[in-house]
């Protein structure tokens, strides 16, 4: 086993690795930024190394840096987490070539899996189902017309270097071809430098099932069942399930063979996770492979908590050789897990990013719940990275129970200074769809007008002109109450006028033909130019926040009179970033 193992990451997986560490007596080195020196994963682990400035492209992602603190602290391997570097083939080669051993699978497996079209073809090849769609990059929209005739529409255009939703549209008629290949094609240029598409048959309603697996260096694999990770927004995971409501036995024990095939027609030698979508029909139930994650993923803890096996700690034990401790055999299910994603973003508001400081954090507590979080206290969500900064994951003997209890967690979850998506969860609880089960991938895009979402507080970015505000205790006839008191602050005894909010600022710097920044950030892609034609609802600009673009899109069809912005431009919120005429 090994004596001493950095962990390239940072927040609440980095000090979830570093636990996992101290438990089978492995000392633990954690790396920061400027800005997180001081964040609780540098406490957490035995010891610390600062790796460089706050923009993750000069620090985390720094693969000559990450090596050069790894030799200098003695390291006998490396642990990327999710994220960063996670999947990146040239780290993993870094790592082995720097004479350490990388926990994650070997790098041809990382490569063949992160080619969308190639993934594709292995796995049709290892008898795992796939959906529908050409077998290599098509060259025109009569390809879509032509592809439609045999498999039928809604057909899906996609960019074959894309990911997290981009280069992706869908067309649901003849009408539709010409516009959503162009679209793809162009976004997977201006996002990945790769016009090239191809086209899978499009499945409308489907649940988004993804398998744990696990296969060693010496040939054994196992899957540890699913978790259902359907509700999504901007096809970014919010919510996961162990078990999915929606499995029938038999479609979960072929989805597990599947995914155990997926693993062996790589040589898989960690842990990772084989993702499907399932479409219910009258049928029966359908699956297709959607992509394999080469890493151990964010929602890795609902599993954990129904199988009772540590996926951290078992695919470090994989990494330094030793064989899976257990067969698919051994492997059992007992009661229910959800997992939430707590975010630093303003569910009420299209969850535009919240980052900045906390002033009140306590996490909730007792009887199956858990919470991993990168705060364990007032703390900071630096901009610069993800907005995930805590997970609440909850147990219990059957998913009604466990629904009654991260209820109850969520009532206790206190984050103040910033606005979260805590909210977003309380309202879900009483939706008929999530609480039957009942849901689809399809489910912010649907039911999102219909949730009672609290408005973020005066804590967060939507406090009252020029107000601060503090919780204080009364006691009347003997009952304790809570109450939150208003005060003016500095701005109202200025004299001057009140600040204006943040979304009064945002409406009023949308000058008319304008198309302003939804959010603080860093343009990242201006895809438009001067005296081009746009589109309604066509991208113009790509804005990254907290480590998450976004499109910037016309609200009407026009033509760009200006472009304002350049990439790597820093921008507020209500910001004009083009002109249409």
């Amino acid at each position: 086993m090994f004596g001493k193992v950095l962990i390239a990451n940072r927040g609440e997986i980095s000090v979830r690795i570093a636990r996992a560490c101290r438990e089978m007596g492995i000392v633990s080195v954690a790396v920061y930024s400027d800005v997180d020196r001081g964040a609780l994963h540098t406490t957490v682990a035995d010891e610390a190394y600062h790796v460089g400035p706050t923009p993750a492209s000069e620090s985390y992602l720094n693969i000559e840096k990450l090596i050069e603190v790894a030799k200098k602290c003695g390291a006998d391997a490396v642990h990327p987490g999710y994220g960063f570097l996670a999947e990146s083939a040239p780290f993993a080669r870094a790592v082995t070539g720097a004479g350490l051993v990388w926990i994650g699978p070997h790098p041809d497996a990382i490569v063949a899996m992160g080619s969308k079209v190639e993934s594709r073809r292995i796995m049709a090849e290892a008898g795992v189902p796939i959906t529908p769609g050409t077998e290599k990059p098509v060259d025109s929209p009569d390809a879509v017309l032509e592809f439609a005739a045999e498999h039928g529409f809604p057909v899906a255009v996609k960019a074959s270097a894309g990911g997290g939703g981009k280069g992706f549209a869908v067309a649901h008629d003849k009408s539709q071809a010409e516009a959503a290949y162009a679209r793809a094609s162009r976004e997977g240029e201006a996002y990945f430098g790769d016009g090239s598409v191809y086209l899978e048959k499009y499945l409308p309603a489907p649940r988004h099932i993804e398998i744990q697996v696990f296969r060693d260096k010496h040939g054994n694999g196992v899957h540890l069942g699913e978790r259902d990770c359907s509700i999504q927004r901007r096809h970014q995971k919010l919510v996961e399930e162990c078990p999915s409501p929606a499995l029938e036995p038999g479609t979960r024990a072929a989805m597990g063979r599947a995914a155990v095939a997926a693993a062996d027609a790589v040589g898989y030698d960690s842990a990772g996770t084989v993702e499907f979508l399932l479409q219910k029909g009258r049928a029966g139930d359908e699956f297709f492979f959607l992509e394999m994650n080469t890493r151990v993923q964010v929602e890795h803890p609902v599993t954990e908590e129904v199988t009772g096996v540590d996926i951290v700690q078992t695919g470090i034990r994989i990494a330094a050789g030793e064989p899976l401790p257990f067969g698919q055999k051994d492997v059992s299910w007992r009661g229910h897990a959800i997992e939430v994603r707590v975010n630093a973003e303003d569910a009420a508001n299209n969850f535009v990013p919240s980052p900045g400081a906390v002033a009140v954090y306590e996490e909730p507590g007792g009887p199956g719940v858990r919470v991993d979080s990168s705060l364990n206290g007032p703390g900071s969500v630096p901009e610069s990275y993800d907005p995930l900064f805590a997970k609440l994951i909850v147990r219990g003997p059957d998913r009604g129970a466990a629904l009654a209890r991260l209820r109850r967690a969520l009532a206790e979850f206190k984050v103040e200074g910033i606005a979260t998506t805590l909210p977003f969860f309380r309202a879900i609880l009483d939706d008929e769809a999530f609480a039957s089960g009942d849901y689809t991938t399809g489910f912010v895009a649907e039911r999102m007008d219909g949730l009672s979402i609290e408005a973020a507080g005066p804590a967060g970015h939507d406090a009252p002109d020029g107000k601060t505000s503090r919780e204080v205790e009364v006691e009347v006839n003997g009952r304790l109450f809570r109450v939150r008191v208003f005060d003016d602050g500095e701005a109202a005894s200025g004299g001057g006028a009140p600040r204006r909010s943040g979304r009064t600022t945002r409406r009023s710097a949308a000058a008319e033909g304008a198309i302003a920044a939804p959010m603080q950030g860093t343009i990242v892609r201006v895809l438009v130019e001067v005296g081009r034609e746009v589109a309604a609802d066509e991208a113009v600009c790509v804005l990254e926040a907290m480590k998450m673009e976004s499109e910037v899109r016309a609200q009407r069809a026009g033509r760009v009179l200006k472009v304002l912005v350049g990439a790597g431009d820093t921008v507020r919120p209500g910001e004009p970033l083009v002109v249409l005429e």
